[in-house]
């Protein structure tokens, strides 16, 4: 028996099982790479509930701020900043509802 010198390349080819078991890895994972869904590219950095959070608390809270300055700078009082609270309150739940049917749909695999 041969024994081959470092450095040296071997003769005998590769394996035909190895070969075929490399094509067929291929193929499993291009079916896998067109069957998973594209993943967002937030998705793993944030949570739903800190994308929650960050809604129901933000958009509130910057729009009384930027009411605030409105009314400071008008001096129409606390009404800018109520109205702009409550509308950052309606985006708040408007992006609630549309997080929640876009989970529902990925839930149910469609």
């Amino acid at each position: 028996m041969a024994v081959d010198e470092p450095g040296e390349e071997p003769v005998t080819s590769q394996d035909a099982r190895l070969t075929s078991l490399d094509e067929r890895l291929r193929r499993a994972e291009r079916v896998e790479d067109e069957r998973r869904p594209p993943v967002d590219a937030l998705a793993g950095v944030r949570s739903a509930g800190a994308r929650a959070m960050q809604s129901l608390v933000g958009m509130p809270l910057g729009g009384a701020l930027i009411g605030w300055l409105i009314d400071r700078w008008v001096g129409t009082a606390p009404w800018v900043m109520l109205g702009l609270m409550f509308a950052g309150f309606a985006g708040a739940v408007l992006d609630m509802m549309r997080i929640s049917k876009q989970r529902s749909d990925t839930d149910a695999g469609k």
